[in-house]
């Protein structure tokens, strides 16, 4: 042990909840297991043992003298497979410290490759797998476990081929309007003689097995009927919102249930992706002769769209949702990154949960940019002055799993577009992304101690980050309401109460 300790070295792993301690002195932790199937499974991590840290996140240790043995019990049992389903580490992983003459065992933990999740512990596959969100390590659902198995497939779900249905079963009206942008994008394209099953073979979206063609998923979900659809994926549910006036619930409304459309994912898209752009500002611009009628901010917002469907688990039990609010466009999907949050921010690897899906788009013109997407649409996002875009990825303590994307429309809080102008000045009294009514019955709603979840469902709000961001730390700013446990602020008993 020729190293020296310094707790702030690990400052990096506080994002996200990479970090986690433990006492040690009496051997090595039973609890230890648990938390390296978590971070395996979620964002990986640093594990430090011999160390306390206090309320005030100073630390101290705890006195070990020796991290040999700690050491020697660690391999031992990370590989034994009736333990650990799989070692992930080597040795330069796990490494010993000194501070005033006290032992700490650090080992850092890697997220594990989408290939070997999840990573278990106790031979238990669904009993031991973890994983890990701002409150600590938590048991897997069934359903969480079930999503990485399918994710561990070379070949995406989508490439199915569903044998008991026919390309009859498509909707004609979307493969009509999918025909015609691909004509305009390929005009001397061979394809563009193929009737209709030939085209959708060579698509993606059809298979023919002696002589007859079938569906794949893909092709089901880009162009099916909701109803049949839902035969092959029961969870199935496509919601648009639009809040621009706080006076009504919605300003309006499209869900792929609603019976008056087809509900397929194709159709969707080309029927949202107009409302989404029409307020964004279009300056006048020619190529040539010709009008640019987009910018890179409408280029950025179609991207993003088609990589929230692309990239959808359609077999988890919650919605694609996506929302077009005065200050902000969300969007947000069932599924975890297949990539990981860190990879995904820094671009050059592009491996979409639908694989077919994405060439469908890509034929298109959409959705091509070969991994680089997430940080082009930053980079126009700060060359436009917008605020930074975020993305969150929510495991399944209390939801199924997924990811959220957030493109602002606003500068240093205010709004620059998309419409009306619901940013409120905060020494006006008022919350960002809250109206002066919404605050007020949220006061009154926590006149009896509430949790964060029961907050967040009042107000009917989908994604936790904005809701902690935009509404929870600017309320306990202003003082106006605070937390019943305030020593240990990531308890899971914690609760809000009007101050």
């Amino acid at each position: 042990m020729d190293k020296v300790f310094n707790l702030t070295d690990f400052d990096k792993y506080r994002e996200d909840n990479r970090l986690e301690v433990k006492k040690a002195k009496g051997g090595l932790p039973n609890s230890i297991w648990e938390t390296y199937s978590s971070m395996c499974n979620t964002y990986g991590g640093a594990i430090i043992l011999g160390v306390v840290e206090n309320n005030d996140k100073s630390w101290r240790t705890t006195g070990l003298k020796d991290v040999s043995k700690l050491k020697k019990d660690f391999w031992d049992n990370i590989h034994n497979k009736q333990k650990v389903s799989i070692n992930l580490l080597q040795e330069k992983d796990v490494v010993g410290y000194e501070h005033d003459g006290d032992a700490i065992l650090v080992i850092y933990v890697p997220r594990a490759p989408r290939e070997v999740r999840t990573v278990y512990i106790n031979d238990d596959l669904f009993g031991g797998s973890f994983r890990r969100d701002w409150e600590g390590d938590y048991h897997c659902t069934p359903s969480e476990v079930k999503a990485m198995l399918r994710d561990q497939a070379k070949n995406s779900p989508d490439m199915k081929v569903l044998e008991g249905m026919r390309t009859s079963d498509f909707d004609a009206d979307t493969i009509k309007v999918y025909r015609r942008n691909y004509d305009l994008r390929h005009p001397e394209h061979a394809w563009t003689t193929y009737g209709n099953d030939k085209f959708l073979e060579a698509i993606g979206a059809a298979v023919e097995i002696d002589g007859t063609f079938y569906p794949t998923a893909s092709g089901l979900l880009m162009f099916g009927q909701e109803y049949k659809i839902t035969r092959e994926f029961p969870e199935y549910f496509l919601d648009y919102r639009e809040k621009l006036d706080p006076r009504v619930r919605w300003t309006d409304r499209m869900q792929s249930q609603s019976g008056d459309w087809s509900g397929n994912v194709y159709e969707f898209f080309t029927r949202v992706l107009p409302k989404l752009t029409q307020e964004l500002k279009r300056p006048f611009q020619t190529d040539g002769v010709a009008r640019i009628e987009e910018t890179q901010v409408h280029e950025s917002v179609r991207e993003v769209f088609a990589n929230c469907l692309v990239n959808t688990d359609f077999f988890q039990p919650w919605s694609v949702v996506i929302e077009k609010l005065p200050d902000r466009l969300v969007f947000a999907n069932p599924g975890s990154i297949l990539t990981g949050k860190k990879q995904m921010l820094k671009g050059g690897i592009s491996e979409p949960r639908n694989k077919n899906m994405m060439k469908m788009f890509n034929l298109l013109g959409i959705g091509d940019h070969a991994g680089s997407g997430v940080p082009d649409v930053y980079s126009v996002w700060k060359r436009e002055q917008f605020d930074e875009p975020t993305v969150e990825e929510q495991f399944g303590r209390e939801a199924p799993e997924r990811t959220t994307v957030t493109l602002p429309l606003t500068h240093m809080g205010k709004a620059v577009s998309n419409g009306a102008d619901a940013v409120r000045d905060d020494s006006e009294g008022y919350v960002r992304a809250l109206t002066k009514e919404e605050m007020d019955k949220l006061l009154a709603f926590c006149e009896e101690p509430r949790s964060r979840k029961e907050m967040q469902e009042y107000l009917g709000r989908d994604s936790r980050t904005h809701f902690n961001e935009d509404v929870l730390k600017p309320l306990m700013e202003m003082e106006k309401i605070r937390m019943t446990i305030p020593d240990k602020p990531k308890s899971p008993k914690q609760k809000y109460v009007t101050a």
